[in-house]
């Protein structure tokens, strides 16, 4: 009889959880929600950020506001948003700078994008690409790489910021090529790309979103991009893989999270809001227009990519001995 009643304690109790859950899901959000960029504007995790933005906050019945919170790699807007309370009012829109690039190279990187997140979903992916102002006296990846070993220390790239997934994947072409190119950081794509676009810089990393704009009207030259294939916005240029150079083939994700311990029935509303808002054609024309591809993953499906790609780049790191020097 004892048995049988605890049971049914243990029973009721569920139930009035599972409840208690519904009921704040019907009550959020209340007021309007910040999602951190932590990145300067302009650049990709920018644009996909406001390419949702609207619908999401349609979806939820409340503003997204987007929060630029650059510096450090993003790892000042990211720490912010793990300080913050697990209450849904405070996100992060991250990319492999922040789940895997920063915290493997960066010693003083004090979160940890395992543990420390509540993953919601990943909204979309996109392939890198490697870009020359025009006055580089390379268009294909094989004369680049020959440029850049006959003139050691004479180059420059720009990247996101220090120990971003673009500085990293610059300094494994650099130990994959035996080159000499030197690391010009800022506080996010939008401005490392002006002044690439400028001739203040040579060379510029980035997602394709980043890119295009400037490769369309001229003020930048592709070498290669990254995936499995080639991109149809620009089918002339091939992957690194066809050069031979494997190592440089990685997507970019750009997805939302939260601080630890946020409750799963905020994470499913959001994950659901956001798949809803991608449904929209606008936001996914705005999106699949920019060289990305939308991906509206699971929970659960987006923190087994960010434990997988952060635990393979630690490893990098380590084999190849790179450091912030």
């Amino acid at each position: 009889m004892k048995g049988r009643y605890l049971i049914a304690i243990v029973a009721v109790a569920a139930l009035a959880v599972a409840g208690l859950g519904d009921a704040r899901a019907q009550t959020y959000p209340s007021k309007p929600i910040r999602l951190i960029v932590p990145f300067a504007p302009g650049g990709s995790t920018d644009i996909i950020a406001r390419a949702i933005s609207s619908a999401l906050g349609k979806q939820l019945g409340q503003a997204i506001v987007i929060d630029n919170k650059g510096g450090a790699g993003g790892a000042i807007g990211t720490v912010e948003m793990v300080r913050a309370a697990p209450d849904g009012y405070t996100l992060l829109m991250v990319t492999p700078s922040i789940t895997a690039a920063n915290p493997a190279i960066n010693p003083n990187i004090t979160y940890d994008p395992v543990s420390d997140f509540t993953t919601i979903i990943n909204v979309a992916a996109a392939p890198t690409a490697l870009a020359v102002h025009p006055s580089f006296p390379a268009r294909d990846y094989a004369s680049f790489v020959a440029e850049l070993k006959r003139n050691p220390g004479r180059y420059s790239y720009a990247s996101s910021g220090v120990g971003g997934i673009l500085h990293l994947q610059m300094e494994v072409l650099k130990s994959l090529t035996g080159s000499n190119i030197t690391h010009i950081p800022y506080r996010g794509s939008g401005p490392a790309l002006l002044d690439v676009a400028a001739g203040q810089v040579a060379i510029a990393y980035d997602s394709t979103p980043s890119l295009l704009p400037y490769i369309n009207d001229g003020r930048l030259i592709p070498i290669a991009v990254s995936g499995t294939k080639r991109i149809k916005e620009l089918p002339d240029l091939p992957t690194f893989k066809e050069a031979g150079f494997d190592g440089m083939n990685r997507i970019s994700h750009f997805g939302i999270v939260g601080p630890k311990g946020l409750p799963r029935y905020l994470v499913d509303q959001i994950n659901a809001a956001t798949r809803r808002a991608l449904d929209e054609p606008a936001v996914g024309a705005r999106i699949e227009g920019i060289g990305a591809a939308i991906v509206a993953s699971t929970p659960e499906e987006f923190a087994a990519d960010i434990k997988a790609e952060y635990e393979q780049l630690k490893k990098v790191v380590a084999e190849q001995k790179l450091t912030l020097e």
